[in-house]
């Protein structure tokens, strides 16, 4: 495993745009989601994490939930395994055909955009306004391992008020997961 640094676009700065082709064999645009919905929350994500599968159906609920409110969350995987096939296309779609995920689910294989977002673990969540400005980077709760239990939604609360035109409460958070796999 390498750690590479990331440009960590900071809360309040611009999100990257990005062209990355999805599990739909479509090629997915920031900016085409940015004219469609009023919020874009970017999950770090990939098919082996541990994290990620603690928090699968907290992210299929938080885009059930919003969704009619104008929240699109878009999954991007940058993890890179070298052995197996992980990190295929075609694994990316049976994962998310087994998984029943709600959401797009895109592949970032030159690891780019995930690095100037500054994704450090999976799952890490970031939330854009639709101006394309980032308002929320982190986790998506502090309650990992006990999904029903009463803790700090940061994800939810964050869309909920950027959503209702309010100031987001807590805008960052330090992410928890499985760190990030980067090609040399």
């Amino acid at each position: 495993m390498t750690l590479l640094e990331t440009s960590n676009t900071p809360v309040g700065g611009y999100a990257p745009d990005f062209e990355l082709p999805g599990i739909d064999n479509q090629v997915h645009h920031l900016s085409r989601y940015l004219e469609s919905f009023r919020a874009v929350g970017v999950i770090s994500l990939c098919n082996y994490c541990p994290y990620v599968n603690l928090y699968l159906d907290r992210i299929k609920n938080i885009q059930a939930e919003f969704a009619a409110e104008g929240l699109i969350l878009i999954a991007i995987n940058a993890s890179d395994i070298t052995e197996g096939s992980w990190t295929s296309l075609a694994s990316m779609k049976a994962f998310a055909q087994q998984h029943q995920l709600n959401f797009p689910y895109l592949w970032d294989s030159t690891q780019e955009v995930s690095r100037t977002f500054g994704a450090t673990t999976t799952p890490m969540a970031f939330l854009i306004d639709t101006h394309g400005i980032l308002r929320y980077r982190g986790q998506i709760d502090n309650h990992p391992h006990k999904p029903s239990s009463i803790g700090e939604d940061y994800l939810r609360n964050a869309i909920a008020a950027l959503l209702k035109g309010e100031k987001i409460p807590v805008p960052e958070t330090e992410p928890v997961g499985t760190s990030l796999i980067w090609r040399i």
